[in-house]
């Protein structure tokens, strides 16, 4: 297993919800160069800094976030049943019937199923309706609160996890995991900050792992207003729409290259910086995609607002079914990401960004 692909596997294994990325930040340390400056602040951001920065040229920021969606512990049932939050977009038809796994107070993992009232004691309105999360609990086994508490150390507020194990299709490269939104991006992130560690740049560039996207980019409100940065590219595991749309309407299809983003609920994109994203991505012989989404949003809301004002790029690798429990992802589109990301930030200088 390449290294790359090795980081991808322990980023996607980890287990880190929104405001609980500590795994997530031991697997960034684990990985990244020890050509970088590293270091984490309080609200778990972690900063890579490179070595060559002089503080006297334009700063370029590199992000993508740490967290997953998952759930939270509500409350606990007198029969032994744990009732649960959504942290983060969930679909309530994807959240029945599914194995997580429980961090309790003591750090140990309790592993359950969301519960799923079998067809037999179903109403015909029950059959009909769709899943309500509020309607849910996860089933550790257990048959008494005494038992879920004493024995499992369960508590309310422990962080839940979708139960999945990283796996690639080594017949055609298709990588199958968890948390592509947004550890494919994570992964992306350090592995360029790694390889831009041994160039001689123009810029400035430091990269930042923020915390707490999927609750309201939330870290990235902070990590934009520490570095200040003068540009930004931000990574994204990205929606796949290739298996609902036609070749013409597909703007995130797996193999067709990383997808940069003129419009979302969050930001609309620079168009001179994009524009030059573009270029460069064609130079390069990088393929790539257009999107124009109607919806969602990125941590570039937050960053393109800080500061004095930070044109900004998404490139997104896209991945099928995210905000669920599973999503597949193409290993090329990510090294693609990580090439045209590349290609960008060894072409800048003070007179291209000055004429974006």
């Amino acid at each position: 297993m390449t290294d790359r692909l090795a980081l991808i596997r322990d980023l996607t294994n980890a287990n880190g919800i929104s405001g609980f990325e500590d795994e997530v930040v031991d697997v960034v340390k684990k990985y990244a160069s020890r050509d970088l400056d590293l270091r984490v602040d309080p609200m778990r951001n972690v900063y890579l800094s490179l070595k060559g920065n002089t503080g006297r040229r334009p700063m370029v920021m590199i992000d993508s976030h740490s967290d997953e969606i998952g759930f939270m512990v509500q409350t606990i049932t007198g029969n032994g049943l744990i009732k649960f939050i959504a942290i983060g977009g969930w679909q309530g038809s994807n959240v029945p019937a599914h194995k997580v796994r429980i961090r309790n107070s003591r750090g140990e993992y309790v592993y359950g199923i969301t519960t799923s009232k079998p067809p037999h004691f179903m109403s015909a309105a029950e059959k009909n309706a769709a899943p309500d999360i509020d309607n849910l609990y996860i089933d550790i086994g257990a048959t008494s609160r005494e038992e879920v508490v004493d024995v499992f150390g369960i508590e309310v507020a422990n962080p839940v996890i979708p139960d999945v194990e990283f796996s690639i299709n080594e017949k055609n490269g298709i990588m199958c995991a968890k948390a592509f939104d947004n550890r494919i991006g994570c992964a992306c992130e350090v592995a360029l900050m790694n390889q831009l560690a041994s160039e001689n740049l123009k810029v400035d560039v430091v990269g930042a792992v923020s915390t707490q996207e999927e609750v309201g980019l939330r870290g990235a409100g902070v990590t934009s207003n520490v570095i200040k940065p003068d540009l930004a590219i931000v990574f994204e595991g990205t929606p796949a729409d290739d298996v609902y749309t036609d070749k013409y309407s597909c703007q995130a299809g797996l193999k067709k290259g990383p997808q940069v983003r003129h419009r979302d609920g969050s930001m609309i994109t620079h168009p001179g910086f994009l524009a030059y994203a573009r270029f460069v991505a064609k130079k390069a012989g990088i393929a790539f995609q257009d999107a124009v989404r109607t919806g969602g949003g990125t941590n570039a809301g937050a960053i393109h607002l800080a500061h004095h004002g930070v044109p900004t790029v998404v490139i997104g690798v896209p991945a099928r079914y995210i905000h669920s429990h599973y999503g597949y992802c193409a290993f090329e589109d990510y090294e693609n990401a990580i090439k045209w990301a590349y290609e960008i930030v060894k072409s800048l200088d003070v007179s291209t960004i000055k004429s974006l």
